[in-house]
């Protein structure tokens, strides 16, 4: 039975699973079914991801991760995880600079640690092109008008004046599986407050239900813009908490990046025994 050290952090509730790379190969496991097994919520530690940094020797980048849905599949990018993987990997010392870029399958990511303890995420631009989010279909499924965008991951935002968490819950299964995005999707119900703050629930994709979503928070941001419903800088309120986002793109002109500003807090310490 191996040992193994392992630390518990959240993004506005958005829990995650961290563990060193040496430990990572302490395992003998796959990094599928390690993290199916420790983000068991009933048999493991429970978390709606793992994220493993990794040592990294190129040019355009200061270090890597890893990172896994707690179904085993893999995903390109998570806001919430860069946020709390920033924390982690400074406190560790693993970078020491608190402004550093991270090769991810979603390309480079740059967090930068402010000075007020919250950190900013350079998301990088948001992806359009419907051949590159991907998807394929109608701007309608059933009686949804939707906006579909990509922040590395695929995202359906829809806006609703209905509760946004009931609305993820009830459509959200049904819509990451939709055909029209053949990499399914991550599901966002919007609902808007005033020009510069809206209300979101995500059902993620190999995740389900979670208290929040940072790509997820950029993409509603995104289409809230594109339709002429908030301006560029939006505080989203989650189930989990809030973030701001900023973004001075509009529709004459995507071609900016985006920015995610919110906390990264540690849960615990442990040891877990495989």
């Amino acid at each position: 039975m191996n040992e193994i050290r392992i630390t518990k952090m959240h993004g506005c509730g958005n829990d995650f699973v961290f563990m060193n790379y040496d430990e990572f190969v302490k395992t003998e496991m796959n990094l599928e079914d390690l993290s199916k097994k420790l983000c068991d919520r009933h048999f493991g530690i429970g978390a709606d991801g793992l994220i493993i940094p990794i040592p990294y020797n190129g040019d355009d980048a200061d270090i890597e991760w890893r990172y896994y849905n707690s179904d085993g599949t893999t995903a390109q990018m998570c806001g919430n995880g860069m946020r709390c993987f920033a924390r982690y990997v400074y406190d560790k010392g693993l970078v020491n600079k608190k402004s550093f870029a991270v090769k991810t399958l979603a390309g480079i990511k740059k967090p930068e640690i402010l000075d007020n303890g919250l950190i900013k995420v350079n998301m990088g631009k948001p992806i359009l092109k419907e051949s590159e989010i991907p998807f394929k279909g109608e701007r309608q499924i059933k009686d949804f008008k939707i906006t579909p965008v990509s922040m590395g991951n695929p995202h359906c935002v829809i806006f609703t004046d209905e509760i946004p968490l009931e609305m993820a819950k009830k459509y959200g299964p049904e819509l990451e599986k939709h055909p029209y995005f053949p990499q399914k999707t991550n599901v966002e119900f919007v609902k808007i407050i005033s020009k510069d703050e809206i209300e979101m629930a995500v059902y993620e994709r190999g995740c389900g239900i979670t208290l929040a979503c940072g790509t997820g928070a950029c993409a509603s941001v995104v289409a809230s813009v594109l339709n002429n419903l908030t301006e560029n800088n939006v505080r989203v309120n989650l189930p989990g908490g809030s973030v701001n986002i900023e973004w001075q793109g509009s529709n004459n002109d995507t071609n900016h990046d985006i920015f995610l500003i919110g906390p990264a807090e540690y849960t615990f310490r442990a040891d877990f025994m495989l």
